[in-house]
C-alpha cells in the first residue's frame, strides 16, 4: 500500500481512549477498509452516537464527513441521510449500550426497512463513558469491578436480534482480529441492504471479565454457508444463524447470514414515487425567491381522510 496516495487527514483530534481499549482495533479496521475501498469520500458518511465508541469520526485518519449525533439515535440519523441522498454510503459507528438500550427500537425498525447502511456495534459489555453501568448484553450473573451486585438482566444476542429484525447481512467479529474485522467490513459495506457488524472487544478500565484472553480462548472463526441464494432457504438460513450466535461455550466470528433477494427501502420508495431516486431531496431545491417549493395544500388534499 503507497500511503503517500492515501486521503489521510492529519487534523483528526488526539485520541483520548484507555490504553488497551477495543476501539483502537475497530479505528483502525474501519480506516483500512475505507482506505482499500476506494469509496468516494466526498459521497461517504460516518454517523456515530454517545460514548467511547462515539468518537470514532472525530479520531479518523481518512478525510470523509463524521455526525456525531445523540444517544441512541444514530441509526434514525442515517436513515434521514440516506432518504434524502440515497447515493450516499452511510456507515453507522455505535456502542451497544447506545444501540441497544435507549436506541434499540430504532435498530428494529431499521432491519424491517433493509436501508442499505452499515451498522458497526462497539460490544464490550458495559457503559464505558458513564464509569461501567452494565450494558443490553453484558451477561445475568456477572459482575464487572464497577457493579455493586451482579447483573440481574438478561442479554440481549445482538446477531439473533438482528437476525429477527430483517437484517439481511449479519456477521460478527473481534477487535484485535484486524485482517478478519476489514475483511467482514467490505464484505458488509458492499451488501445490497441493511448490515450489522457487531464487534467483540474489551474494555480494559471497567470490564474485568472480558478480557482479550478471556475472548481469545473461546472465539473461533465460523466456516458455514451463510448466502440465502432462494427464498426456499432463507428460515433454514436464519435458524442455522440464529443457533450459531447462542453457542456459549464457545463465541463463533465472521459472517453469520446474507440475503440480497430483498429489496431496500430507496426502491421500495421508488415504486411509489417513480422519480425519486433520480430527483431525491438533498438535490431538490427548497425554495425559490424565498419561497417554499411544497405546495403544503396539495399535499394536505392528497392524504386527506374522507
Amino acid at each position: 500500500m503507497d500511503y503517500n496516495k492515501l486521503n489521510i487527514d492529519d487534523t483528526a483530534e488526539f485520541n483520548d481512549w484507555c490504553i488497551g481499549c477495543g476501539n483502537f482495533g475497530i479505528l483502525r479496521a474501519v480506516e483500512l477498509t475505507l482506505h482499500d475501498l476506494k469509496l468516494d469520500y466526498h459521497n461517504t458518511v460516518m454517523v456515530s452516537g454517545i460514548g467511547c465508541s462515539g468518537k470514532l469520526p472525530h479520531f479518523l485518519n481518512v478525510k470523509i464527513d463524521g455526525v456525531h449525533t445523540l444517544h441512541g439515535r444514530s441509526l434514525a440519523f442515517a436513515s434521514g441521510i440516506k432518504l434524502s441522498n440515497p447515493n450516499m454510503n452511510v456507515i453507522i459507528d455505535a456502542g451497544d449500550g447506545d444501540t441497544f438500550g435507549i436506541g434499540v427500537g430504532h435498530f428494529v425498525s431499521a432491519g424491517r426497512r433493509n436501508m442499505k447502511m452499515t451498522l458497526i456495534t462497539h460490544n464490550n459489555g458495559v457503559y464505558g463513558l458513564t464509569k461501567g453501568q452494565a450494558s443490553p448484553t453484558l451477561n445475568r450473573g456477572e459482575k464487572t469491578k464497577s457493579l455493586p451486585k451482579p447483573n440481574i438482566n438478561d442479554p440481549i444476542n445482538p446477531v439473533a436480534l438482528a437476525l429477527v429484525s430483517g437484517y439481511t447481512f449479519v456477521a460478527r467479529s473481534f477487535a484485535y482480529d484486524t485482517q478478519l474485522t476489514v475483511s467482514i467490513l467490505k464484505e458488509a459495506i458492499a451488501h445490497k441492504g441493511i448490515a450489522l457488524v457487531d464487534i467483540l472487544q474489551p474494555c480494559p478500565t471497567y470490564n474485568d471479565i472480558n478480557t482479550i484472553d478471556y475472548y481469545k480462548n473461546r472465539i473461533y472463526k465460523l466456516d458455514i454457508d451463510y448466502k440465502v441464494k432462494n427464498n426456499n432457504e432463507k428460515v433454514e438460513k436464519m435458524m442455522q444463524a440464529i443457533t450459531k450466535a447462542y453457542e456459549a461455550e464457545k463465541i463463533p466470528i465472521g459472517i453469520f447470514y446474507q440475503n440480497e433477494l430483498v429489496p431496500d427501502y430507496n426502491n421500495r420508495i421508488k415504486e411509489d414515487i417513480p422519480n425519486y431516486l433520480d430527483y431525491y431531496p438533498a438535490i431538490q431545491e427548497l425554495s425559490i425567491n424565498n419561497k417554499s417549493t411544497v405546495d403544503v395544500i396539495q399535499i394536505l388534499q392528497k392524504h386527506r381522510i374522507v
